[in-house]
Order: structure tokens, then sequence, then C-alpha cells
């Protein structure tokens, strides 16, 4: 039976730091207010000026990510890119960064929307087109520019939300494991929303954040279950568990229920705020680069978003 790997990870975080004291001057709120009701210090924004946009974090995150695979764009297959806030509408992200990287005409790209979700949805999605694909690689990246939806007049949203992206390379292999992924959707048009094409401006994200509180500590404990159950090991025999950096709180709350050990549930929601599709990677590179995450290490995935949309998947290492 033929499964997938993670042969190599990168990520990609723009230079300009707001802290929760920048924030401060420019909406009414404070560093004490923000970080003890979400655990986050500082985020990140793309400078225009020093030529920072989605598309070039989309790019230096993948250029990264094959690099510390040590494989080259004429390898990938399959380019996957997990946004809902790429600079156009088409062409792609993944189109976009297919001519970035020099990847083959006939490498499979496509652009996949589950917000929050969407990296760890692409992870299946990239494990499924793989065996049909005309080459054993697939690049899939998370990112958003969440600075450009936001609503700077809204303390309770806009100290939440940061850029960035982080991407993984899959290897599919005979012998390799699958991916054991659980997702799902509940459509839902109020709680969690950002106007798209046609719709007044300006278009800025909105969120209920009670009902998305609600939903996210109902479905990160089940997805997690889920994904043990489907996988049949226990929570002993996960070395790494990244979720989705919406909030501390919810993390915290998933760990305590689910009796994890902290330990393996690091985050970076301090340094990074919610960077949508961008969390996960970014978080999972993090962890990779600092040698907390290894060869033949087991590494739950889980995440949740707007859709509403949640997936996790019990990925390894090669």
């Amino acid at each position: 039976m033929r499964g997938v790997k993670i042969v190599g990870t990168g990520s990609a975080l723009p230079s300009r730091v707001m802290t929760n004291d920048d924030m401060a001057k420019i909406v009414d709120t404070s560093d004490e207010w923000i970080s003890t009701r979400t655990g986050i210090r500082s985020r990140c924004y793309c400078d225009t000026r020093a030529g920072e946009s989605h598309r070039s974090l989309v790019r230096d995150a993948a250029a990264r990510s094959l690099d510390a695979a040590g494989i080259a764009p004429e390898q990938v297959g399959v380019c996957l890119v997990a946004t809902f806030t790429a600079d156009t509408c088409t062409p792609s992200a993944a189109c976009l960064l297919q001519a970035d990287l020099g990847m083959p005409e006939d490498t499979l790209c496509l652009d996949l929307n589950a917000a929050c979700a969407g990296f760890v949805y692409g992870l299946h999605v990239a494990e499924c087109l793989l065996p049909g694909a005309t080459r054993p690689y697939a690049l899939v990246v998370g990112a958003d520019t969440l600075s450009r939806v936001m609503d700077f007049e809204d303390r309770t949203t806009c100290v939440l939300f940061g850029d960035g992206a982080g991407a993984a390379v899959l290897e599919c292999r005979e012998g390799y494991p699958e991916l054991h992924a659980v997702w799902g959707s509940r459509g839902d048009d109020s709680s969690l929303v950002a106007p798209g094409v046609g719709c007044d401006e300006p278009s800025y994200l909105h969120m209920d954040g009670r009902a998305v509180f609600r939903f996210a500590t109902e479905v990160m404990p089940r997805c997690t279950t889920e994904v043990l159950t489907a996988a049949q090991v226990s929570a002993d025999e996960v070395d790494r568990f990244v979720y989705h950096q919406a909030n501390k709180r919810i993390v915290d709350f998933a760990v305590k229920k689910l009796g994890l050990d902290p330990v393996k549930c690091e985050g970076n929601i301090d340094h990074t705020g919610n960077t949508s599709a961008g969390s996960v990677p970014i978080l999972l590179d993090e962890l990779v680069r600092a040698g907390k995450i290894t060869s033949g290490n087991r590494v739950l995935m889980a995440g949740f978003g707007a859709g509403l949309t949640w997936a996790g998947v019990l990925a390894e290492f090669a």
C-alpha cells in the first residue's frame, strides 16, 4: 500500500512586528487585555514597502521546505496552496508559485479554501492526488495575509490575527503510512465570515468570538480522538500535537480534556497570532527547526476555522 511521509518543512513570517502595545496605539486595548484572553503578545504584518506580499510569503515558505527536503521544484507533482486571502482570485496562488519556483507545466496546481483548517485539508488532498501524479512529491502550503481583511476599529478581531505562511513536502512511496485523516464541515455564514468579490466595501472579516470558541472547544478534542481511533494508536504513541493557534485558551482546553502531556502540545501564538491556514505549518516548521520533531516522529495536526471546517491527520516524518 502506498502512503506518505513529510520530508521537509519551511515557513515565512513578514518583517513588520506589531506588539500588543503597538495595537493599543490604534485601537482601545492593552497588552494585559489581549495576552490574558488569547496568549498573543505580538503578530507580524506584511510590509508592502519591503516588497512583502501573500505571494512572497508563499514563495519563501515553499522554497525553504523544498530545500529542507533536498527536493528540486522539477520533482514536485502536486502543488496546493491553502488560503482565502491570495493576492488574486485568479490566477491561483498555486499557479503563481509554480511560475515562481519553475515547477513543470504538468504539475497539478490549485488553491484550497478551508480557512484555518486549510493546510490540514491540503495534506489529505495531496495524499489522495499523489498516487495518480507524474512525480512522487507534493508541496502543500498554508498561507494567509489577514491584515488585509481586518477592521482596525474592531478590537475584538484585529488584535487576533497576523500574516504568515508555512509549507511541507510530502513523499508518496510504497510502504509509507496513510494520514488517517478526519475532516468535516458545518455550513455557517455568520460565526466567522470574510465577504468576497461583489460585496460592499470595505470587506472586513467578522467573527462571533463566543460562537467560534464553543465550536472549537467541541471539535478539537473530538477531532483528535477520531484521528487516534482511525490510526489505532494511543495519545502516548504520538510524539507531538500541533494544533491551530487561534487562542491559547482553546488549545489548553483541548489538552486538558484529552489528558495530553502539555510538553507535547507547544504553541507559538505568543509571537504569531492567528495566521489562519499558515498557523499549523508555521508551528510545525518551528518545532522541526528547534529539533523537537525529528525523523520517525509521529505528529497529530488539527485545525478548525470558517466554513465552519475542521480536520485532523497523523503524519510521520521521514
